[in-house]
């Protein structure tokens, strides 16, 4: 199926629950957020789950802050999962999910900057953070997540879960299972701070990621910062490097805007000339 037809079983979807989720996406004292069940025909979202390539295809970042293996370059691999990709940023799914936020004026992520797919197999986590703030010409701001889970038989015991800080990194986190064939719905601002627990069970948790901006501040003010990690409920060594590497890697993209470093991760495209 082209990314039209799975956006129009998206779209009809979001329409059969949108009030449940505006309701849980409002819901006070947590980061904004909300999960849609059965998005897709269940074959639908195994025939995805199963064109993800091989993870020695993939681009693997290994860190004190994350172990997990990424792709943005879509041309490289099944075009099911470009068409998937694609589909969550169709205008009538960002007009839908911008009702059931209350966010207003989002536009599509067609670089996949930080976006496209993910595999996390057993040892693979992603420790606390903040999503860098912005896009990658820092013109927009990044407002929110949405993450459609498309491995079958995913269970909650087997790790890979998101987990949401709604305390901070000091607090407990919240877990949202990584479940098959659903889609997690979240604010990303200056104080969505979440993680994925450790993977513990065989197999890989994959996932299709796809990340929304828009021109206003989801916090009605200004503000900057880069991908920003914490240790675990804020404690140990780990956490104290992290947040100076926090500072030092925000003040210097603040200075230097984008004439130091820019994020590689995105799709590049071949231009009008084929070069």
């Amino acid at each position: 199926m082209d990314r039209k037809a799975i956006a129009d079983l998206i779209i009809a979807r979001l329409e059969s629950e949108a009030s449940q989720l505006a309701e849980a996406f409002a819901t006070p004292g947590r980061i904004p957020s909300c999960v849609l069940n059965d998005v897709l025909p269940a074959e639908m979202t195994t025939h995805i789950g199963s064109a993800f390539p091989q993870s020695d295809r993939m681009i693997l970042k290994r860190s004190l802050k994350e172990n997990k293996h990424i792709a943005a370059q879509m041309d490289l691999y099944d075009p099911l999962l470009e068409e998937a990709v694609y589909a969550f940023q169709e205008a009538r799914v960002l007009e839908l999910v911008a009702q059931i936020t209350g966010l207003a004026a989002l536009e599509p992520d067609s670089n996949l900057y930080a976006g496209g797919i993910s595999a996390m197999q057993k040892g693979a986590y992603l420790r606390p953070h903040l999503d860098n703030s912005h896009d990658r010409d820092r013109q927009r701001y990044r407002v929110l997540n949405l993450l459609f889970y498309v491995t079958p038989g995913w269970r909650e015991a087997d790790g890979g879960n998101l987990q949401l800080w709604d305390e901070g990194p000091t607090g407990t986190p919240r877990t949202i299972p990584s479940a098959f064939n659903s889609l997690v719905i979240m604010l990303t601002n200056r104080r969505s701070w979440h993680s994925v627990s450790e993977v513990v069970g065989e197999g890989r948790r994959c996932c299709v990621s796809n990340y929304y901006f828009s021109r206003q501040s989801p916090d009605a003010e200004d503000y900057f910062h880069a991908t920003s990690f914490r240790g675990e409920y804020g404690r140990g060594l780990a956490d104290k490097l992290m947040q100076a590497d926090n500072a030092m890697r925000t003040a210097i993209l603040r200075s230097a805007g984008g004439s130091i470093w820019r994020n590689p991760h995105v799709y590049v495209r071949p231009d009008e000339n084929g070069a």
